[in-house]
């Protein structure tokens, strides 16, 4: 039977694993597979993301260039866009974007082609495994018919499974390796299967549930519920700032609570490409069962016009000093949308420069982890963050917390300062203005 040599290709770690997707998520997985034993395939569209693997470098933070290199060395890895190879491998992960468009509708087209080179190049006997968070039913609503379609029965001659990533860039605990999978098969047989892949292949706890919509709407909840959250502080802070109470000492106080209330913490919107977009795809597929998603369309709302709520912030600040926004020298620090990363994804702090930009400002940024950016249709360089360049900017703009920020050079040397992330916590000064 084709589970049972699957089965043991697994256990003695001859099995070939490919990566479809060598971004955020899908390249941890091609060399966490490959630190643990088996030979793992790369494949992307992108040839630069290609070429840079197979030279042993790394172009994502989490993942050091040493470690590629070494593994290549080894040749326990390499890259492709050839993806004609996918016939090689006996076990494939589709670990491609998944984002929104303009209009907060999914876009699944990423999910769609790579579903179709694997449907084009599979061979019996393979486990097929999405990892790319979408709404519930992608699995058997869009990959299962294209592998029946080649005449492929599931369960028996291949195996399909969803397990989302849970990738958190920058995170130093948390990792590809180390974090929780839940696993959902369209049989048991495949549940079982990628049960035993992730074992074998990471070392986190497996956690099997009956179905692939299952483990599809889990990993909605997990980031509807920061998401909805994020958005009620963010209400919060909102409120607090009219009534001139300091938000950041009323999270202080409420989570000395030691049951029932766990802190969040208010900013210029969510970012990345989990938070603000995943419940976007719970909202388009509830359509279809005509259920209400008030809650999160309402979140999405909040978080949606935090940018422009910190830029009037901002404004708001400049003229209580005697200066309109339009002509003002303002610098903001951090594009990024968390700290210590060079993810722009979704990053309020572009949306906020973009919208600094149209109010006719004189506007500058640094940030050490992005050089440039273009942004409005400008091509901006991270400028020197030196005395001189806080001085003379007439409002210093908190929008990334990144750890190499020294709080107390920067409210030493600002002539306004509005925090939007309470970098400077603690530090009592009259130019600085928090979120």
């Amino acid at each position: 039977m084709h589970s049972d040599i699957l089965r043991s290709k697994l256990e003695d770690k001859s099995a070939v694993v490919g990566i479809i997707g060598l971004g955020y998520v899908g390249l941890p997985l091609l060399v966490n597979n490959a630190m643990s034993g088996f030979y793992s395939i790369g494949f992307d569209i992108d040839k630069t993301a290609v070429d840079t693997i197979n030279a042993g470098k790394s172009h994502i933070l989490d993942v050091s260039s040493e470690t590629v290199r070494e593994l290549r060395d080894r040749e326990r890895l390499s890259a492709s866009y050839d993806f004609a190879r996918l016939a090689d491998c006996d076990v494939i992960a589709i670990c491609v974007p998944t984002p929104i468009d303009n209009h907060y509708q999914p876009d699944i087209s990423y999910v769609r082609s790579a579903a179709e080179e694997v449907a084009a190049n599979v061979t019996a006997g393979t486990l097929v495994v999405l990892e790319s968070t979408t709404y519930p039913g992608t699995t058997e609503e869009v990959i299962q018919p294209l592998l029946e379609k080649r005449g492929f029965e599931i369960g028996n001659d291949i195996f399909l499974a969803f397990s989302a990533e849970r990738v958190d860039p920058g995170n130093k605990k948390y990792n590809t390796r180390n974090t929780p999978k839940v696993v959902g098969g369209v049989t048991q047989v495949c549940t079982d299967l990628a049960a035993l892949y992730y074992s074998t292949a990471l070392e986190g706890a497996i956690h099997p549930v009956s179905s692939p919509k299952v483990a599809e709407i889990e990993k909605i909840l997990e980031n509807s519920f920061r998401f909805v959250n994020i958005a009620l502080v963010n209400e919060f802070a909102k409120i607090c700032e009219k009534m001139d109470i300091p938000i950041w000492e009323v999270i202080d106080a409420a989570k000395t609570k030691p049951y029932g209330f766990m802190a969040f913490y208010p900013g210029p919107g969510p970012g990345g490409h989990c938070i603000p977009v995943d419940p976007m795809y719970l909202t388009y597929k509830a359509k279809e069962y005509k259920c209400s998603t008030s809650m999160i369309e309402t979140a999405c709302e909040i978080n949606s016009g935090m940018p422009q709520y910190c830029v009037s912030r901002v404004s708001d600040i400049l003229n209580t000093a005697g200066k309109p926004l339009n002509g003002s020298k303002v610098l903001m620090l951090g594009m990024a949308y968390k700290p210590d990363i060079n993810d722009l994804r979704e990053s309020p702090a572009v949306q906020m420069a973009e919208l600094f930009i149209e109010s006719g400002c004189d506007f500058s940024y640094n940030d050490p982890f992005i050089p440039q950016i273009t942004c409005a249709g400008k091509c901006l360089k991270s400028a020197e963050l030196n005395k001189f360049a806080l001085n003379a900017a007439d409002i210093v703009v908190v929008a990334t917390n990144h750890s190499a920020y020294d709080a107390n050079f920067i409210a030493n040397n600002a002539n306004l300062i509005f925090d939007t992330r309470n970098l400077t916590a603690g530090i009592v000064g009259k130019n600085i203005h928090r979120l």
